[in-house]
């Protein structure tokens, strides 16, 4: 086998890797996406241990023309809080 072949063959392994590497990046940020859009308590938890995805997730959002989430959420932290 010449060193040619050998290089299109270790490229070509490269490349799908990086392929699968970047597929499953896209799964797993739309699958936080989903639970923090799903859960307000999962956002909070998020607030707490990553405040930087939640803003990030709040940003998305407000993009999109979705208004109110941080709001709400804000709102009934606080509520949660006075309560305890």
């Amino acid at each position: 086998m010449s060193l040619c072949c050998t290089m299109v063959k270790i490229n070509s392994r490269l490349v799908k890797g990086v392929l699968v590497l970047e597929l499953a990046g896209v799964v797993g940020a739309y699958l936080l996406y989903f639970k923090m859009d799903s859960s307000q308590d999962f956002r909070h938890t998020m607030n707490r241990r990553f405040p930087s995805v939640l803003e990030v997730y709040y940003k998305s959002n407000e993009w999109a023309g979705v208004q109110g989430v941080r709001e709400r959420d804000a709102v009934t932290w606080e509520t949660k809080k006075k309560c305890i």
